[in-house]
Parts: structure tokens; C-alpha cells; sequence
């Protein structure tokens, strides 16, 4: 009896710090969807009440509004022109050298993998001067292009599916050759198809990466109509007379992450089939 009762209060202390900590992890969040519908004179002032006491939508009418001068709208759109084309790109790219390291016998595989493995310990900010000067070489600069070219791959995400695919059923493979399928029809009909787990997760993840970079976007890009929205924020928080418009920033802020909810929404069930199938592996 002993046991029992002092399992249940272990569960209900257990229980106890976890709400707290979600209690604490999501208020913030809570917060900011509060203050962008409050006027800034509220959020100055230090409360950190979720209720207004002057409830209004003036900053997400600022945003959509062409009258306002506000360029929310080219920015949105730009950063999904991005994060969709270089997600696809990637996809491809990444899925495609993951299979060739796990599946294909060439001269040298063994050497490019372990040079990948080198590559994945290079941090991002030691490769910006070479990207700099590379791509103001090639023409680049102040063009979506700088942005999606020097993330076409994605060393971790190939080096996932290489994993995912050394464990794939050769038997199918072999099956679709018997049927007449070639290698590279095997790979799109059969492959792909059978790797929705693994490439929803890492479409999750590029998506992200795309979605949220700032350093790449302040570097490459200067005409104020291609900034993406991680820039644009920057601007937002400018007011016409100097300060810090705060309630513009958090109405932008709380837009930016509806795309990336409806993302992880949509591929939910096969993200986490896969974050499931690369741990059992």
C-alpha cells in the first residue's frame, strides 16, 4: 500500500514539473500573441498581462495594408519563394546522394563519404567569406540564387538518408529491376516513394533552416523589396519618428510562424514515423 501511494506522488510531482515547465516554455509565446494586439504605450509600460486593456488589430492591418507603405506582404512572399525552392532542391539533391553513398560501387565512395563526415564538422560561419567571394564572383549578389545555391545540400541530411537507405530492402530494388524498371526509374517509382518518412523529416528541418536564416539573407541581399522576413523584421521595429515599434514586431512574428505550424502539421504523422525509424537505426 506504501508503494502504491508513494508511486502516485512520484507521478503527481512528476506531473506537477512538467506543467510548470510547459506552463513556463509556452508563456512566452502566450505573450507575444497578446502584445500584437496591443498598442505600444501597453507593452512599454512593463505589464505582462495577456489581456489588453486596448484591444486592437491596428498592427495586422498596418502589415497587409498597401496604404501603409509596409512591405510585409513582398517579404512573406519572398521568404516561401525560397524556403519552397530550395527545399525541393534540396530533397532531391540530398536523397539522391544519400542512396548513390548507400547503393551505388564506384571508385572513391568510401573517400567522399568520409570526407562528408569532415564536412559536417566545418562551422557554417567559416564559409562565409569563401560563399561571399563566390558568389559576388558568379554574379549573385542582391538575387534569391545567393540564398538557395549555397544551400543546396545538406551534409546532415545526407548523411541521414544514406543511413536510411543502407537498412532499405534491396529485395524491392531487385524486384523492380526484374520488372524492367532502370536505376534511376527504380529510384523515382520505388525508392522515393517507400522514403516518405526521411524525407518529410529533413523537408521539415530544410524548410526551417530556409525559413529562419538571417545571417545569409543581411549578407547577400541589399534592394529592400527581396529581403526575406527575418530582415524585414529588423525594419518593422523602426517607427517613423525613431523607437522601437515592438507591437508591429511581435504581429510580424506571431505571421512568420504560421508557415512552419502548417508545415509540421501536414507532415506530422510521417515526421515522426521517421524521427522513429532513424532512432531504431
Amino acid at each position: 500500500m506504501k508503494t502504491l501511494d508513494k508511486s502516485r506522488m512520484l507521478k503527481i510531482l512528476l506531473y506537477t514539473i512538467l506543467i510548470v515547465y510547459a506552463f513556463i516554455t509556452f508563456y512566452p509565446f502566450m505573450w507575444a500573441l497578446a502584445a500584437s494586439f496591443k498598442p505600444l504605450s501597453e507593452i512599454t509600460s512593463g505589464s505582462l498581462s495577456l489581456i489588453s486593456e486596448n484591444f486592437t488589430t491596428e498592427q495586422y492591418n498596418y502589415l497587409f495594408s498597401p496604404e501603409s507603405g509596409s512591405m510585409f506582404v513582398q517579404w512573406f512572399l519572398n521568404s516561401a519563394i525560397i524556403s519552397t525552392i530550395g527545399t525541393t532542391i534540396n530533397l532531391f539533391l540530398n536523397t539522391m546522394a544519400g542512396y548513390s553513398l548507400a547503393r551505388l560501387h564506384y571508385p572513391g565512395r568510401g573517400k567522399i563519404y568520409y570526407g562528408i563526415l569532415a564536412m559536417m564538422m566545418v562551422p557554417t560561419q567559416v564559409l562565409l567569406i569563401p560563399n561571399y567571394l563566390i558568389i559576388n564572383n558568379l554574379g549573385l549578389l542582391d538575387s534569391y540564387w545567393a540564398l538557395i545555391l549555397p544551400a543546396a545540400v545538406n551534409i546532415g541530411n545526407i548523411f541521414m538518408m544514406r543511413q536510411f537507405f543502407l537498412s532499405f530492402p534491396k529485395d524491392v530494388e531487385e524486384a523492380a529491376r526484374i520488372d524492367g524498371l532502370s536505376r534511376t526509374g527504380t529510384f523515382f517509382r520505388i525508392v522515393m516513394p517507400l522514403a516518405k518518412p526521411s524525407i518529410a523529416t529533413q523537408a521539415v528541418f530544410v524548410f526551417m533552416g530556409f525559413w529562419n536564416n538571417f545571417l545569409s539573407p543581411m549578407l547577400y541581399l541589399k534592394t529592400q523589396s527581396k529581403f526575406t522576413l527575418t530582415v524585414g523584421l529588423q525594419m518593422l521595429q523602426k517607427a517613423d519618428q525613431g523607437g522601437q515599434m515592438w507591437n508591429r514586431v511581435m504581429a510580424a512574428s506571431i505571421l512568420t510562424i504560421i508557415p512552419i505550424i502548417i508545415l509540421y502539421i501536414i507532415f506530422n504523422r510521417y515526421f515522426l514515423q521517421g524521427v522513429r525509424m532513424d532512432g531504431e537505426k
